[in-house]
């Protein structure tokens, strides 16, 4: 009788240890760097598959556009502010799988919201900086390598603002725009 109850609250154990549920990390912060920029971030829990990233960094590009049409494709440097709530929505199906979902490892859909202020840590040209804010739904997968490393990659098209009056421009322009980014960092 003694090994029946024994081996009956053993497996009644084991079951409840693995009905845990799938869930995003609490808090992560990481770094990562991509062809034009680096960033440092961090993603807070707001419920078990969605994570409100934030993030600051470096844009770099070269510029060709309308405002810069007196200078040579001025080559910036200009700083960024992100803040983008992501739903991470394959996690369970990860798990199940034996799949890694640790530093919110999983698919994702977010809306990256985006500011560039009126500010350049390097500017080849002397070019005006002009600001702009951005709101892009994102698509976007991230990847574990080993314990620290993971790469993400992302695409979405949504809408971009610049704040072009603001640097003497004659008016401010809204269009379209494509985010695309494939990034490598380190979890901390």
């Amino acid at each position: 009788m003694k090994n029946s109850l024994l081996t009956l609250t053993l497996c009644g154990l084991t079951l409840i240890a693995k009905s845990q549920n799938t869930s995003v990390e609490k808090s992560t912060f990481g770094l990562q760097t991509g062809v034009l920029g680096i960033w440092a971030y961090n993603e807070a829990k707001l419920s078990n598959t969605i994570a409100l990233r934030t993030e600051i960094g470096f844009d770099f590009g070269i510029w060709e556009t309308t405002y810069y049409d007196d200078y040579d494709s001025p080559i910036i440097l200009t700083p960024v502010i992100v803040v983008e709530p992501r739903f991470y929505y394959n996690l369970k199906k990860r798990s199940e799988n034996s799949k890694r979902i640790d530093g919110n490892s999983g698919n994702f859909i977010a809306l990256k919201t985006s500011y560039h202020p009126e500010l350049a840590l390097f500017n080849t040209d002397d070019a005006p900086v002009v600001s702009d804010f951005s709101i892009i739904p994102t698509w976007g997968i991230r990847r574990n390598i080993g314990d620290h490393f993971n790469y993400e990659a992302g695409i979405g098209v949504g809408y971009s603002y610049t704040f072009a009056k603001r640097a003497g421009y004659a008016e401010d322009k809204g269009e379209m725009e494509l985010n695309m980014h494939l990034r490598i960092g380190y979890r901390f």
